[in-house]
């Protein structure tokens, strides 16, 4: 998506998700984050995660979806909290009393409440709101992903799964994102046993965009497919190893392939060249859980082999 394509006021106009701005470039660098982060990805020629965080901000420091978007980002991608981050609770507190002075949305306003849920810990309220946005806008793309996070933290999967089914008839290809949208579903199918369909439906995925492999490599790893796996993640390496936000858990899943066929030494081989180097650029908790879970599992192996 070239930054000529990222939509304006007008774009989230036509779709029905109006934005309570007056600038283009706040519309198209919120679009710009969200694409990102879908996507897993920082994009270079957006500017990354942070130069479009920037950007929005220089654009229209009142812009309230903006502040929702860089709180959504904070809270639910790096593990902190407003109990702990100062920085991140005055953020919050301005994103609600800022919300209060504009003239924005019921659609608008109900992102904010269920951010500031969230934020003060009642996950399964703002989770509520969160479905009541998306049962009037299905398209909602944002809501769709703080929802499908939120019950993902909760570890409520048939949620997950349904959040995502209930969203997924209103889209078409034509929709920006539709195929990592079918990602998401093929995710929770995994979690919720539907293995064949989790299979189909993340075909589809890689159908519109070949970079979702994540939702399969799942798969393969449920269905003790290690063989498949390793095969499939060798094909696909060059799609995803520069999608800087899941290309180290991608691998993960690529080592514990090698685990499961007790390959040690080249678990760790992948392990060393990009697991460990990419968690230490990206400082990211799902990483770090990533390391910890790995490295228990090759002391497991070691320990049930010396105990032989």
């Amino acid at each position: 998506m070239l930054h000529s394509s990222l939509r304006d006021c007008k774009a989230w106009q036509d779709i029905g998700l109006p934005l309570s701005t007056t600038s283009n470039e706040a519309c198209k660098m919120y679009d710009a984050l969200l694409t990102q982060w879908i996507r897993w990805k920082n994009i270079p020629s957006f500017g990354g995660i942070e130069g479009c965080r920037s950007r929005m901000r220089a654009a229209d420091p009142n812009f309230v979806m903006g502040h929702v978007i860089i709180n959504g980002l904070d809270l639910l991608g790096t593990g902190h909290s407003v109990l702990t981050d100062r920085n991140l609770d005055a953020a919050v507190k301005g994103m609600v009393e800022l919300s209060k002075t504009q003239n924005i949305t019921e659609h608008e306003r109900l992102h904010v409440e269920a951010l500031e849920l969230f934020a003060k810990g009642s996950l399964p309220k703002a989770c509520n709101v969160w479905e009541q946005i998306i049962l009037y806008n299905p398209t909602d793309m944002l809501a769709i992903k703080l929802l499908y996070d939120s019950y993902f933290y909760l570890g409520y999967s048939t949620q997950l799964r349904d959040s995502v089914a209930r969203v997924l008839p209103h889209w078409t290809p034509q929709i920006p994102l539709y195929g990592y949208l079918q990602g998401m579903y093929s995710f929770a199918l995994v979690e919720t046993n539907f293995y064949d369909l989790a299979e189909k439906t993340a075909k589809e995925g890689l159908g519109c965009n070949p970079h979702l492999v994540h939702s399969l490599a799942h798969v393969y790893e449920m269905r003790a497919d290690t063989d498949g796996g390793i095969k499939f993640m060798k094909q696909t390496e060059d799609r995803w190893q520069d999608c800087d936000m899941i290309s180290s858990d991608n691998y993960w899943h690529w080592a514990l392939y090698h685990i499961e066929k007790a390959e040690y030494e080249a678990a760790l081989d992948i392990f060393d060249t990009h697991i460990a180097k990419n968690c230490c650029k990206s400082g990211l908790l799902l990483d770090i859980v990533d390391i910890c879970s790995m490295l228990y599992r090759l002391q497991m192996e070691e320990r049930s082999l010396t105990s032989c």
